[in-house]
């Protein structure tokens, strides 16, 4: 039994790295229902936010897993603020798509 609980706080301790530096894009992205996605898919778009968004940015971004209709009303929102952020977002999309496929 004591080998089972250290094989076990081990086998955590080797995932808390992971599970704890995993950014507001991969969490999202794992948290949703959406086909197809999976950890490794996650954690590449979350790698691709980090190229091109702001730690700030992303959290704005992940809220679109959950809402999708958030989105929308960036997209047309008129307020240069929400027009900046879009047009990083774009390229956020398309750099994900270099990198994941």
């Amino acid at each position: 039994m004591k080998h089972l609980i250290t094989a076990s706080v081990l086998v955590l301790a080797a995932m808390a790295p992971t599970l704890a530096f995993a950014g507001p894009i991969e969490s999202a992205c794992n948290r949703s229902d959406r086909p197809g996605a999976s950890r490794q898919l996650c954690r590449c778009i979350d790698a691709a936010a980090d190229d091109t968004l702001t730690r700030s940015e992303q959290r704005r971004a992940a809220r679109f897993f959950a809402n999708p209709d958030e989105a929308q009303e960036v997209r047309m929102s008129p307020t240069a603020r929400d027009n900046e952020f879009w047009a990083r977002y774009r390229a956020f999309g398309v750099r994900a798509e270099q990198m994941c496929g």
